[in-house]
């Protein structure tokens, strides 16, 4: 299988770099306007559309709304039919995820400056949080306890998940795992009517305050459609992993690191940069070797030679700056010393350290959100967390003898500003 080639010190490395990495969610129009069609008609018909849509979409009838959520006691049933290994390993990841998010709590703050006034920050929790869960033939309970926790540590009130039932069929993991997790209200209702319905409210479904969750082209159009009314945790592209080696790891190792990427599909991106040459032709043997034994080899394929490459650079000082550049979902140090190498790391979603450490620990129980940013979005962007669920709120109270020092400034800038309203609420309270 031709998996790319780059030399880094070529001069056209630039110009292939940037088209290898180039990634921008395909606008369709046609997905546009049926998404806005589906909202509005949520928005404005509540109940009675989404009935509709559900029965278009998903092949799921019912006769009131009220039969698409799924009561607490089948949460609960689910949990106790799963397989014994399946529940403890919910449950052992369930408590390392928490364990983790719980040390990312913030917390409230408050300093009385020279003149007595009272500054602080107030923290609180969203009241309530929407999750959304791809459904169907996929089950990703995984994507449950990584979205649902963290709201659940924050202190968020009510957790509401929606998750498509096509024909009316869940997977028992995923309601065992909202049950772990803590979710409060659970409906069989998905695709753009569901974020429609998470975002306006309808009279069975409650509107919340944020909505977290992966889902197709036209949840990620809805998502950014509802923004501003609703918060959004973000707009992900296809997954991401970039592995730097220095040559002493197993090949092998290297090999299924970079499938577990590229077996989500077509679009996702394994990316190898290692200064040895033989070691990369090593990787690529244990590719080519290993390729048929998988089970998605035709994903994988396609994904290594659409989008993935090995880079051959000059040193691992080298394969860090270019990193950097590309700021990935999934950064593995896969070196025998990757703490020399983390103060270097500017930007990646999460860093996986040392040989020792697959992506896929990550993507299940070692404790840290796998809800990444891609595309290069780590730049400003950070992994989903607890503070994604609090809000902060500036907390401000003068004294007698501050706010007359205060007025004065706030006076003189506001008319400044021609601003007179601002400047005499403020010249009210000076004494002299």
């Amino acid at each position: 299988m031709p998996m790319r080639r780059l030399d880094a010190s070529a001069p056209d490395f630039d110009a292939r770099l940037r088209a290898l990495t180039a990634w921008e969610e395909e606008y369709d129009q046609a997905v546009n306007t049926a998404v806005q069609g589906i909202i509005a008609d949520v928005a404005s018909r509540g109940d009675a559309a989404l009935l509709e849509y559900t029965a278009r979409f998903d092949a799921l009838e019912v006769s009131a709304a009220a039969q698409l959520e799924v009561p607490q006691a089948r949460l609960a049933a689910a949990l106790e039919a799963i397989p014994a290994e399946a529940r403890a390993a919910l449950e052992t990841a369930a408590a390392r995820i928490r364990e983790y998010h719980q040390h990312q709590l913030q917390e409230s703050w408050r300093y009385t400056d020279a003149a007595g006034n009272l500054l602080g920050q107030q923290i609180t929790a969203l009241s309530s949080a929407g999750i959304y869960v791809p459904g169907g033939k996929a089950s990703y309970p995984s994507s449950v306890l990584m979205n649902a926790l963290p709201a659940q540590v924050a202190g968020v009130e009510q957790i509401v998940m929606v998750v498509p039932a096509p024909h009316g069929e869940l997977n028992e993991l995923v309601l065992a795992a909202a049950h772990i997790a803590g979710v409060h209200r659970v409906f069989t209702i998905g695709g753009a009517q569901a974020v429609a319905a998470l975002a306006y409210g309808t009279q069975s479904v409650p509107a919340v305050d944020k909505i977290v969750g992966p889902g197709n082209i036209y949840v990620a159009t809805a998502k950014r459609m509802v923004f501003g009314r609703v918060g959004i945790d973000m707009i992900a592209g296809p997954s991401e992993i970039l592995v730097i080696c220095d040559g002493s790891t197993d090949p092998d190792w290297v090999a299924m690191d970079l499938f577990s990427q590229a077996e989500h599909d077509e679009n996702a991106q394994s990316i190898l940069l290692c200064p040895d040459a033989d070691y990369l032709d090593a990787v690529a043997a244990s590719i080519e070797r290993l390729l048929p034994t998988m089970e998605r080899a035709d994903i994988i394929r396609a994904s290594l030679t659409g989008r993935g490459a090995m880079i051959l650079t000059a040193s691992l000082a080298d394969a860090v700056a270019i990193s950097n550049r590309l700021a990935p979902e999934h950064l593995e140090l896969s070196v025998q010393d990757p703490e020399a190498l983390l103060p270097t790391i500017r930007h990646a979603g999460a860093i996986f350290m040392g040989p020792w450490t697959s992506e896929a620990l990550g993507d299940y129980c070692a404790g840290p959100n796998h809800v990444l940013p891609t595309a290069g979005s780590a730049r400003f962007f950070s992994p989903l967390g607890v503070y994604d669920f609090q809000k902060r709120s500036s907390v401000i109270m003068c004294s007698d003898a501050g706010v007359q020092a205060l007025g004065k400034v706030a006076s003189t800038l506001a008319r400044g500003e021609s601003l007179t309203a601002h400047a005499r609420a403020a010249e009210l309270r000076l004494k002299d």
